[in-house]
């Protein structure tokens, strides 16, 4: 595999933008937890577009709804906590990005439409929701959990397993053809 090489600085800015990210992700879901009463059905029942029908249904039944609260709240707290700590960053990074896609399909900023939640300015197809999304997949295709993080340690504990599995067995893994 190709090793990613990047310079110092732009690590510290990967991680500081991985850290900020999982800041405002820990601190979203924090908030509604400790919010008497928080419920997503405002967000949902606001929802226009292609799949504002599902939103709706989503927000009208109170045990699916009861299901998504959950997952909105823990999700953002588990995410957060995975992307400020480094731990299993990448895959932190992807769920971070299908809840921001799912935030962005719910109320995509398409011209016509108009919400009742406020926003901070008018917006044609690029939102913070998107721009968090890139900045998501960024995190997701670099190490920057390996740099400074949990995911360090851990990758440094199954390589070193990986390299005491004795040189016959890691052989006997890799097709012939391919050696």
């Amino acid at each position: 595999m190709l090793e990613q090489r990047y310079t110092q600085m732009q690590m510290i800015a990967l991680v500081v933008m991985r850290v900020f990210i999982g800041w405002h992700f820990l601190y979203e879901g924090v908030s509604k937890l400790v919010k008497d009463n928080w419920t997503a059905a405002g967000f949902l029942t606001a929802s226009k577009g292609l799949f504002a029908g599902l939103f709706h249904w989503m927000a009208n039944d109170p045990e699916v709804l009861e299901i998504i609260n959950f997952l909105n709240i823990w999700g953002l707290i588990a995410i957060g906590l995975a992307l400020i700590l480094g731990c299993l960053t990448r895959l932190a990074a992807v769920f971070g990005a299908l809840l921001v896609l799912m935030y962005y399909m719910v109320n995509p900023p398409l011209v016509g439409y108009f919400y009742s939640i406020p926003t901070e300015g008018s917006y044609l197809l690029i939102n913070k929701n998107l721009v968090e999304l890139a900045a998501l997949f960024v995190i997701a295709v670099t190490y920057s959990g390996r740099y400074v993080g949990l995911d360090r340690i851990i990758h440094a504990l199954f390589r070193r397993r990986r390299s005491e599995v004795p040189v016959a067995v890691q052989d006997a893994e890799v097709p012939a053809e391919s050696r």
